[in-house]
């Protein structure tokens, strides 16, 4: 407690990490506070329908995510995903398309060019989101919207203020990342899950306490100290990075071999982080625009809606597994790291440089990118078994899945972020180690 007390004075003394601290806390707070302010035309008092559909399913993530404004019909109830879903089809087409294929390779030039399109990709995303969600609005709940404002004109204005608050929050993640401790984006879904968690908790209090016997307290006990159990698990696998035995050495201007001077390629086992969780619920939110659009009778539809049915969960996992190896592929081109080593003087001992030290470095990532991806689906359908013990789904959501991986991984490089600014003005770090270790995780 000490050292704890100790690291916050250090923290106040440093006047740039003060200054970007405040700032951070400022945005912070300004996203909190839109999360509340409701549509022009919308009763607050009449939205029980909304908060009960939200309350289960796939629309209790969406409401996770937004940090409650989306049951709140508030101009942040959109929130970010919207963004995370265009800057997920931007990476694809700079897979697929050779124009943005070669946009990528051009540097900081073509990633301000990628930016751009992803914000135009973002727009008309809202501008196709932002109708269905008051679409859906007025059918759960339709006495909440004045009968005073006509239909058309409420549906135009509203999804113009919904798109502004949409790019209002990726401004404010923007400002974050330049102005604050960084990670912009990642920070403001973090938030919106963690304002999620003391009315998850309560309820589940609440819960134990109605529960008939005295074993509900109990219950609670166990499930909290599950729930610690979990998220030290979650901080294990954040921190974890494997080296593999990829050995390489280097060569002499007169081509011999700098002896004993072989060396690791660095090559994590979770290369991908939490990124195909994110790629895989961005997909697994189509059914839910599908509902919207009038299918929500069909029978595969319904249980692609249930988090808790066999088929959602299976898709879900295939999917996560998937985009574990493309975006591993993405993030670890073996063509690239193999030129890198050429043009280093490096080799691998007993690999032909070039293609055949590719071929090398491909074969060992695909070894140990399986299990890191079954490890990461099974991460993911934890909230799955937290229900089969009668837990409810808000509070069962932090025992795993996207929101616990994000949570851990987003207040692990805030750490690390502030700890570098103290080591770099000779303070002790937030560790008793005096130093984090090097994870390079994001939520996104």
């Amino acid at each position: 407690m000490k050292k704890f007390i100790e690291t916050l004075k250090n923290i106040w003394r440093v006047e740039d990490l003060r200054i970007r601290l405040l700032i951070t806390i400022l945005f912070i707070a300004i996203y909190r506070f839109g999360s509340f302010v409701v549509l022009p035309g919308i009763d607050p008092q009449r939205l029980t329908s909304l908060s009960d559909q939200t309350k289960e399913g796939l629309m209790s993530l969406l409401d996770m995510f937004s940090g409650g404004a989306f049951s709140n019909a508030s101009i942040f109830a959109l929130g970010i995903m919207p963004y995370i879903t265009a800057s997920i089809v931007m990476q694809l087409l700079a897979i697929a398309v050779p124009y943005f294929q070669k946009m990528q390779r051009e540097g900081e030039s073509g990633r301000r060019k990628i930016n751009q399109y992803t914000r135009y990709l973002t727009m008309a995303i809202l501008l196709f989101q932002a109708p269905m969600y008051l679409i859906n609005l007025k059918t759960q709940a339709a006495g909440a919207i004045s009968n005073a404002l006509p239909w058309g004109m409420f549906l135009l204005t509203s999804t113009i203020i919904l798109a502004a608050g949409s790019m209002f929050i990726l401004w404010l993640g923007e400002r974050i990342t330049d102005k604050g401790v960084g990670n912009g984006v990642s920070m403001i879904i973090m938030i919106g899950i963690i304002a999620r968690l003391p009315q998850a908790l309560g309820q589940e209090f609440v819960t134990a306490l109605t529960s008939p016997g005295a074993g509900g307290l109990v219950k609670f006990l166990f499930e909290i100290i599950a729930l610690i159990v979990v998220i030290a698990a979650a901080v294990l696998l954040v921190q974890a990075v494997r080296k593999v035995p990829v050995q390489y050495a280097k060569r002499l201007q007169g081509g011999q071999q700098v002896g004993g001077a072989r060396q690791y390629i660095p090559i994590k086992l979770f290369a991908a982080n939490v990124m195909p969780i994110i790629f895989a619920q961005a997909l697994m939110f189509i059914p839910v625009t599908m509902a919207r659009s009038g299918g929500e009778n069909s029978a595969v539809l319904a249980n692609l809606l249930d988090m808790n049915s066999f088929l959602y969960n299976f898709v879900f996992v295939i999917l996560i597994i998937a985009f574990t190896y493309f975006y591993t592929a993405i993030t670890l081109n073996p063509v690239q790291m193999a030129d890198e080593l050429k043009r280093n003087n490096g080799f691998i001992p007993g690999v032909k440089p070039g293609k055949n030290t590719a071929d090398y470095l491909d074969n060992v990532m695909s070894y140990i990118t399986l299990p890191g991806s079954l490890f990461i689906a099974l991460i993911a359908i934890l909230p799955v078994f937290a229900r089969y013990f009668d837990i409810n789904q808000g509070f069962a959501q932090f025992f795993g899945g996207t929101s616990l991986l994000i949570l851990v991984g987003v207040v692990l490089d805030t750490l690390q972020q502030i700890e570098s600014h103290l080591l770099v003005r000779h303070y002790d770090g937030l560790l008793s180690s005096g130093r984090t270790r090097s994870r390079g995780v994001s939520a996104y």
